[in-house]
């Protein structure tokens, strides 16, 4: 192999190595937002008034 080919051999596994980091933290990135908005929403949401006050022990 000459110096050229593995010059742009490097060159492309660099390349794929940047991309596949860049992808990485954009989804990284999304899934915090995400989790935050359902803790978020999980906060603002009202449990109903009555649910978990009584135990039915009928069989």
């Amino acid at each position: 192999m000459d110096i050229a080919a593995i010059s742009m051999a490097m060159s492309t596994a660099s390349l794929k190595q940047q991309s596949s980091l860049a992808l990485m933290d954009k989804v990284k990135g999304d899934t915090e937002e995400k989790g935050n908005q359902l803790v978020e929403m999980l906060k603002q949401s009202v449990p109903h008034p009555h649910l978990g006050r009584q135990i039915d022990l009928k069989g």
